[in-house]
C-alpha cells in the first residue's frame, strides 16, 4: 500500500516521559531515550500519549516536552503528538493552538469516562477531523475508555474524512481488527495498540504498531516488524518469541509502571512515576529484570 501515511509504517514507540527523583521531567533522560530509540531503528516517535503520563504533566510541561522531542529529533524521524481527553470542544481548541513545527500527525484516544454512544464516538472525531492541523490517528483503548469504538464506527470515519490517516487498534480483538483491514478505504492503515498481538495484527495486513515496548527494545522490535511487513514471518517471529515473556511483567502493574522499570535497569531514566501511577511491586521488579537478563542486548541475532 503506497500512501500519504507511509511513515506511519512500521514501528512507532509511545515514549515514557521521565521524571527525576524530586518529581520534575528530565529532560537529558528525554533526550537519552529518543537517541536510544532512533539508534534502534523506530519508525516514528509518539510524544504525549498514555504511556507518557501526558494526563498528569500540566500544560506548560507538555509543550515543553513536545517541543525538547522535536529538538533532539532534529527531523531524524517523524513524531507524533498525543491530543485527547473527554471534551471534544477543549481538544479542539488545543488541535488549533498547536505548534506543529517539526510534527507529523496527532494521535488522540476515544474519550474516557463519559462513555459516549457509538454515535458520540463519532461525531467526536469528526469534529476533531475539521479541526486538527495534520493527519489525525484515531486511537480504541477499551481497557482505558471503558467503551469499544466497534470496526463499523471506525470505517464510518475512515471513509468519512482522509484527515483519518490510521487507527491504533488496541481493543485485543482480531477479528475486529480484521474487519477495518479489510473494509477501510485506500491510504488508511491499521497500527496495532498492543505489543503481544503486532506480529499477528501485520500478518493479517496491518502497517505496524505503535509500541510500549520500543522504548526499551527499539532494535529487536523494529526489527520484528519490518521483518514482519517484509512477509519474513520466520524471522519475525523468532524475534517476538524472544520477547514474549516480558510482556506480561511490563503491564501486570499497569503502564507505564513496567516500562519505567525496564529503563530503569538500562540505565536511562529513574523508576519514577507521578501520582496516581506509582511504581511496580518487588516482585514484578525482579521478574522484569530477570526477562531482562535473559533477553540480553537489543541486538538482532537469528538462529541459521
Amino acid at each position: 500500500m503506497s500512501t500519504v501515511n507511509n511513515f506511519l509504517r512500521g514501528t512507532g514507540v509511545a515514549l515514557i516521559t521521565p521524571f527525576t527523583p524530586a518529581g520534575a521531567v528530565d529532560f537529558p533522560a528525554l533526550s537519552a531515550i529518543i537517541d536510544h530509540c532512533i539508534y534502534g531503528g523506530v519508525e516514528y516517535l509518539v510524544s504525549l500519549g498514555t504511556t507518557g503520563e501526558a494526563v498528569t504533566l500540566s500544560k506548560e510541561e507538555k509543550r515543553a516536552v513536545l517541543e525538547h522531542t522535536v529538538s533532539i529529533c532534529a527531523g531524524r524521524i517523524p513524531i507524533v503528538a498525543g491530543i485527547g481527553g473527554s471534551n471534544t470542544q477543549e481538544i479542539c481548541r488545543e488541535m488549533q493552538t498547536l505548534d506543529v513545527t517539526g510534527l507529523s500527525a496527532i494521535l488522540s484516544s476515544s474519550p474516557a469516562y463519559n462513555k459516549p454512544s457509538q454515535e458520540g464516538i463519532y461525531q467526536h472525531y469528526m469534529q476533531l477531523a475539521a479541526a486538527t492541523p495534520l493527519p489525525l490517528i484515531i486511537y480504541n483503548v477499551p481497557g482505558r475508555t471503558a467503551s469499544n469504538m466497534l470496526a463499523e464506527t471506525t470505517l464510518r470515519l475512515a471513509h468519512a474524512s482522509n484527515r483519518f490517516a490510521a487507527i491504533k487498534e488496541a481493543s485485543g480483538d482480531l477479528t475486529q481488527a480484521c474487519k477495518i483491514i479489510k473494509d477501510r478505504p485506500l491510504g488508511f492503515l491499521v497500527l496495532s495498540g498492543d505489543d503481544p498481538l503486532a506480529l499477528a495484527l501485520v500478518a493479517m495486513g496491518g502497517e505496524g504498531v505503535i509500541s510500549v515496548i520500543a522504548n526499551a527494545y527499539p532494535g529487536i522490535f523494529s526489527s520484528m516488524i519490518r521483518l514482519a511487513l517484509q512477509s519474513n514471518f520466520s524471522d519475525a517471529a523468532q524475534l517476538n518469541l524472544r520477547l514474549s515473556d516480558l510482556h506480561k511483567w511490563l503491564y501486570i502493574d499497569g503502564n507505564p509502571a513496567g516500562i519505567k522499570a525496564a529503563m530503569a535497569k538500562l540505565g536511562l531514566c529513574v523508576n519514577a512515576l507521578r501520582l496516581p501511577l506509582v511504581t511496580t511491586s518487588e516482585v514484578t521488579y525482579r521478574k522484569i529484570h530477570e526477562e531482562m537478563d535473559r533477553i540480553g542486548p537489543d541486538q538482532i541475532s537469528l538462529p541459521r
